[in-house]
């Protein structure tokens, strides 16, 4: 068996992927809004651990950006330390997020939020017979994003763009531009596989940060453990500007910056990279805005805010799977990993 040959078909499955996708949740669509209209939450969790906790944190921002009340946790810190997280007298729902749906913080944090508070539960999960997914008042499962890999590729953008859907649905967007993204992740498939091969490939390339804000920041955060996990390779995510603010000083000739620019921000997130620049680190931009940058993933320029955090992934991930092979990993199976976390004794 090739060295990673798992991990590159679940990459450049994304497409049909996505079209699942979306069609899991309009299936469900309804049953959601009825369900979060008839709870009537005051405040709505997400919470994941590792990669679906970076997901959460993305999910987190777009429900906020759709007027919910919410914030993302992992889920061992919402087992442990529930004291530090749920407040009297509000109404709670939770969104859990789990590849496997067999996680032991996610499931336990599920239980115990069930008998605490005794709000609704929705999963996002790609295996509809997991006990998160039984056990949850709603589930969207998406089946076809299972992975034989360790590393979450499609199976965290299939989720991510669940997320966005639930965020979209409820503020009341018009969702019709989401059937394109499918198209779109094609696109970026084959228009910047050859740029991320060749950075992959770039000896001089020691060090990796990425660099996102809002509801990117999540998706930078995920991108970052995608080049740890597969390629075991040196890697930050930090919000934007933060970066300027001391980790800068490890901007030099073996870095790359990695700048996922918002439409929101983009004239100040430009200019750290130029700054980066100037510092002599190598950038890469990705965005749906013109840049100076000298490498950048152009993204469709119609985007929506809710619709656009998932573009920012298939590129990346590519990143990560040709940094691995010139490495010498096999990224289908990461060092130290496994699939699914059980823990025992919580």
């Amino acid at each position: 068996m090739n060295a990673g040959q798992h991990t590159r078909q679940e990459i450049i499955s994304q497409p049909r992927v996505w079209a699942d996708a979306l069609g899991v949740f309009e299936a469900k669509e309804s049953t959601f809004s009825n369900l979060i209209a008839d709870a009537e939450p005051d405040h709505v969790l997400v919470t994941g651990c590792g990669s679906t906790y970076y997901l959460a944190l993305t999910a987190a921002r777009l429900l906020r950006g759709a007027g919910m009340d919410a914030q993302a946790h992992p889920a061992s810190e919402l087992l442990l330390f529930p004291e530090s997280i749920y407040l009297k007298g509000r109404k709670y729902a939770l969104i859990t997020v789990s590849r496997s749906g067999a996680t032991t913080e996610t499931l336990r944090a599920a239980a115990a939020f069930k008998s605490r508070i005794g709000g609704p539960v929705v999963t996002v999960t790609c295996d509809s017979r997991s006990p998160l997914a039984l056990e949850a008042d709603l589930a969207f499962a998406i089946d076809s994003a299972g992975e034989k890999s360790v590393a979450q590729t499609r199976s965290f953008s299939g989720m991510c763009l669940v997320l966005q859907q639930m965020a979209a649905a409820l503020v009341g967007h018009d969702r019709a531009s989401s059937a394109r993204l499918p198209a779109q992740c094609q696109h970026l498939l084959d228009g910047f596989g050859g740029l991320a091969e060749t950075l992959g490939a770039d000896q001089g390339i020691e060090r990796f940060f990425f660099l996102g804000s809002d509801a990117l920041y999540g998706i930078a955060c995920e991108a970052m453990l995608k080049m740890k996990e597969m390629s075991l390779s040196y890697s930050e995510a930090f919000h934007t500007l933060e970066f300027r603010h001391g980790p800068m000083s490890m901007a030099a000739e073996n870095a790359l910056v990695v700048g996922l620019i918002s439409a929101e921000s983009a004239r100040q997130e430009l200019q750290v990279l130029r700054e980066m620049r100037r510092m002599g680190a190598g950038t890469l931009s990705i965005g749906s805005l013109a840049t100076d940058s000298p490498r950048h993933i152009a993204l469709p320029t119609d985007l929506t805010i809710w619709n656009s955090p998932v573009l920012y992934l298939p590129v990346l991930q590519l990143l990560a799977y040709h940094r691995a092979l010139h490495n010498g990993q096999n990224p289908d199976r990461p060092q130290n990993l496994s699939a699914v976390v059980s823990l025992e004794d919580l």
